[in-house]
C-alpha cells in the first residue's frame, strides 16, 4: 500500500484551511485518512503551521511520501531536514505576536448616558404611630 503525507481541504470558499494527513494514495483528497498530524491555515498572517513532529517523523521513516506541499510544510518545520539527517535542521516557522487584552481608558467620556435616578419616596415607617401610643398610654399611667 502506497502512503502519502498530504494536505485534506476544509473550509469555506476562498477561506480554506488544511489537515496535513497521512492517507493511502489511492483515496480521494478529502476521504479517509489513516492519521491527522498537523494543521496548516494559508489565509493567516503569518500562516498558522502546527505539525506533530513525532508522528511525521515515524511515518518518513516507514516510507510515507510527502506531497510537495507538505514537504514545502516540513522544510519550515525542520521536520525534513531532521529525516534527511541533516544537523543544522531548525523550526522557520513564524508565529503571530499575542494579541493584547482590552483595557478600558477610564480618561474617555463615556459613550452611553447613565439612567436619571429617581427620587426616592421618603415612607414613615408604620409602626412609628403605635409606638408613640404606647408612650401616651405609658405617661397617663405615671401621671
Amino acid at each position: 500500500m502506497a502512503v502519502k503525507i498530504r494536505l485534506k481541504r476544509l473550509g469555506k470558499i476562498r477561506a480554506p484551511y488544511y489537515r496535513i494527513v497521512v492517507a493511502d494514495s489511492r483515496t480521494k483528497r478529502d476521504g479517509r485518512v489513516i492519521e491527522e498530524i498537523g494543521k496548516y491555515h494559508p489565509t493567516e498572517n503569518p500562516s498558522f503551521i502546527e505539525v506533530d513532529s513525532e508522528r511525521a517523523q515515524y511515518w518518513l521513516s516507514v516510507g510515507a511520501q510527502p506531497t510537495d506541499q507538505v514537504r514545502a510544510i516540513l522544510k519550515l518545520t525542520g521536520d525534513w531536514g531532521t529525516f534527511k539527517g541533516e544537523k543544522d535542521a531548525k523550526s522557520t516557522v513564524q508565529y503571530a505576536e499575542a494579541k493584547q487584552a482590552f483595557v478600558a481608558d477610564d480618561a474617555k467620556k463615556p459613550v452611553l448616558k447613565p439612567k436619571a435616578e429617581k427620587p426616592a419616596k421618603v415612607e414613615e415607617p408604620a409602626e412609628a404611630p403605635a409606638e408613640e401610643a404606647a408612650a401616651d398610654e405609658t405617661a397617663a399611667d405615671e401621671a
